[in-house]
């Protein structure tokens, strides 16, 4: 089964309003940019957004903070985009705030189809009001349900038209995970090849999980922070 489609606007073309989207990357590295530029650009709304971080205030996610796109983030770190702080400050934009860690274990029970998971982080904070908790062998616990979405945007370096693919260095964050963890995941790459030209060992996340590809174009690629050693 071919599961290209011609770009990224006809990937976000059926996407509704008020649709729950897992996009993944870990700050500005192994977004999908083009994806969500063709969202931008279609200007679906009331979207509820599962992202490790926000972006920046022009670029990634931060250009659909912008244009008022985004009702709800779920999110771990969201420290660089201004335009976050300030509607999450006026009460324009309803955000969830989960620890790192129990994130990406959220995810990963939701592509799983595990029901929930009793961790220690947050016990005894904010983020533990109204859950389950237990002690386990004298330790507290809390009880954290699983995350899933209706769709899922990706970025891997390398696909296939069956929808193999291979992602590369840093950008193999929340990637692979959230293919998982979604109804429907569409794949941006960098390199689009035939089905049986990526060696099967090779594979991070197997073409089942993905539902839509397509080959991304000018790539920006930004550094959210660069810093370097003086001499």
């Amino acid at each position: 089964m071919n599961k290209v489609l011609p770009g990224a606007a006809e990937a976000v073309a059926r996407i509704p309003d008020g649709a729950t989207i897992m996009m993944g990357g870990f700050g500005l590295c192994g977004i999908p940019e083009n994806l969500i530029a063709a969202l931008r650009a279609r200007g679906t709304s009331g979207l509820t957004v599962i992202s490790n971080n926000a972006g920046v205030d022009d670029f990634g996610i931060g250009i659909l903070l912008r244009a008022r796109q985004i009702r709800k983030m779920i999110s771990t770190y969201v420290g660089e985009n201004k335009e976050f702080e300030r509607q999450f400050l006026t009460g324009e934009l309803e955000v969830e705030l989960v620890p790192q860690g129990t994130f990406a274990e959220r995810i990963r029970a939701g592509g799983a189809g595990i029901g929930g998971f009793f961790t220690p982080t947050a016990y005894g904070t904010l983020v533990a009001e109204g859950k389950e908790t237990r002690v386990i062998d004298g330790t507290p616990y809390v009880l954290e349900r699983p995350l899933h979405a209706d769709f899922a945007f990706v970025k891997a370096w390398k696909g296939d038209t069956v929808g193999n693919l291979v992602y590369r260095r840093t950008a193999r964050n929340f990637n692979p995970v959230m293919a998982t963890a979604a109804t429907v995941t569409i794949a941006e790459v960098e390199h689009l090849v035939e089905a049986g030209e990526i060696d099967p060992d090779q594979v991070h996340t197997p073409g089942i999980f993905v539902q839509h590809i397509v080959q991304g174009a000018d790539y920006e690629k930004r550094i959210e922070k660069r810093t370097v050693r003086r001499a």
